[in-house]
């Protein structure tokens, strides 16, 4: 089968996975705390054989993949709210919280206090504490610290669980604003800071990612063209050219 079918077909994949994760980054541009994902490609040189390949089947036999999506770890604007229970990060950290599958970790700090008076997430898990267990809220009004301490009437009742992780940790989305890594990879945050009374805004700029949107959209519009096209020569080919072989 001719080269450029498969040239054509990955190119396909590839910018069709590429365009999923650029509609999610659309899609959580108002998401609280929300990083969004970066594609990166790479290609595969395919193997004919032993024989090195010349530079123009170099050419033609070296397909782009979608090799992997990267976190954009860039810092979001951090917005005013005037909510004592409303928190955001200055710095690279997260705060770590339980969910029904683990831990996981957010820079979404729009927190409320449980019945049980544990703060909780707006999805209702639970916020860590730096002693490993939940954080408990009792009394108001609730004041913290750029650290992380929590005081209430003037007494500390607890200190949050901010991390952070290295640069070359890979952190996976699973859905909003929540993402995972290995917690051997949490390290304990030193160049973060919590800011009461604001929320982090996505760091999604709508106009970049929509423009991102319509070149992927247009990429993909060409290569179905091209695979329509290897398709009905190929479909010639075999109505023309086995006939006479045979």
């Amino acid at each position: 089968m001719n080269s450029g079918y498969y040239a054509a077909c990955t190119g396909l994949m590839a910018r069709a996975q590429a365009l999923e994760t650029i509609s999610n980054n659309l899609a959580n541009v108002s998401t609280t705390g929300f990083r969004g994902s970066r594609n990166v490609f790479s290609s595969i040189l395919a193997n004919t054989g032993s024989a090195p390949l010349s530079i123009l089947n170099q050419d033609a036999n070296d397909y782009g993949v979608l090799s992997s999506t990267q976190l954009d770890t860039s810092q979001g604007i951090l917005l005013p709210t005037g909510n004592e229970l409303d928190l955001g990060i200055e710095g690279p950290g997260y705060f770590q919280i339980k969910t029904a599958t683990g831990n996981a970790y957010t820079r979404g700090g729009s927190f409320r206090v449980s019945p049980q008076r544990q703060l909780v997430t707006s999805a209702g898990d639970l916020v860590m504490g730096a002693n490993g267990l939940p954080v408990t809220v009792i009394g108001a009004p609730v004041s913290i610290s750029p650290d992380g301490t929590i005081s209430t009437n003037g007494a500390i009742s607890g200190k949050l669980k901010l991390v952070e992780f290295a640069p070359t940790v890979n952190m996976q989305s699973i859905g909003g604003n929540y993402y995972t890594a290995p917690d051997t990879d949490a390290l304990v945050a030193t160049r973060s800071q919590v800011r009461q009374g604001t929320l982090e805004s996505s760091n999604v700029n709508p106009v970049t990612t929509v423009v991102e949107m319509i070149a992927a959209q247009r990429d993909v519009e060409t290569m179905r063209r091209v695979l329509t096209m290897f398709s009905s020569e190929m479909d010639k080919s075999a109505a023309q050219d086995l006939p006479r072989v045979s």
